[in-house]
């Protein structure tokens, strides 16, 4: 429960997300005294799936120890796929004056290694915002060290948002597990689409990759193809031109 306080800035916001008083946050996550045995209360079932899903979290995620995992950490990720490369500097973190730092899915770096991501324009280095800012604009992620930016590119998402617009995503979703916008690739091209879940008569799913341009076609992700989610994306920010 202290990640999840700690993402949020306050026990006060953590509390808000469950609709309670900061009371009855600090007394579960410290661990009030039951008034009649003396001993620490548990934690009912039920209260932790609430907290779980509110948090954005999977199911059991707090039956898990987190103790080793602070949202203070900065790792380098690398992650290899079998026809390109993609790599991330550094987490999401939060420092220890109330700024997250979002950073950039680094695309620049990987442009020579498979990977093709039509019309980029400029790359958007990062983010600082503060936990107040992240609470009122992205209410829903996996945690704020799976938040990255991705500059935009390619004109098939036109109108929804611009070449070298930022967008948000979500690197903790691997999997499309609702129709949105996702961070994708197919072999070694990349894409920003919606993708829609398309059930079949066998009783599978057919994912349809959608553009808002009408000048691109969707197309179909189906079994035997080498697809691979990056991230969903939680939040555009689209430019205008004055």
């Amino acid at each position: 429960m202290v990640i999840l306080q700690n993402e949020v800035g306050s026990a006060t916001g953590a509390a808000a997300r469950l609709g309670w008083d900061q009371s009855q946050w600090s007394n579960l996550k410290n661990g009030a005294a039951d008034s009649k045995t003396g001993k620490p209360r548990g934690m009912h079932k039920d209260t932790a799936r609430k907290i779980e899903k509110a948090f954005g979290r999977d199911k059991f995620w707090l039956d898990i120890d987190h103790s080793a995992r602070t949202n203070t950490e900065s790792r380098g990720i690398q992650l290899n796929y079998s026809t390109a490369q993609y790599q991330v500097k550094k987490h999401g973190k939060i420092t220890d004056q109330d700024e997250v730092i979002i950073p950039q899915y680094d695309a620049g770096g990987s442009m020579g290694n498979g990977l093709i991501l039509d019309g980029m324009v400029g790359i958007i280095k990062s983010w600082h915002v503060d936990q107040e800012w992240l609470r009122l604009n992205v209410r829903r992620h996996t945690g704020v060290n799976n938040l990255c930016i991705v500059t935009g590119f390619g004109p098939s998402m036109q109108p929804m948002f611009n070449p070298g617009d930022p967008l948000l995503v979500d690197r903790g979703v691997k999997e499309v597990d609702s129709d949105a916008v996702y961070f994708f690739r197919v072999d070694n091209h990349g894409y920003i689409k919606t993708i829609q879940r398309i059930p079949t008569a066998d009783g599978g799913i057919i994912y349809r990759a959608k553009s808002k341009n009408p000048d691109y076609d969707s197309f179909d992700i189906v079994e035997g193809m080498d697809f691979e989610v990056f991230g969903k994306v939680l939040t555009i920010w689209k430019s205008e031109q004055f």
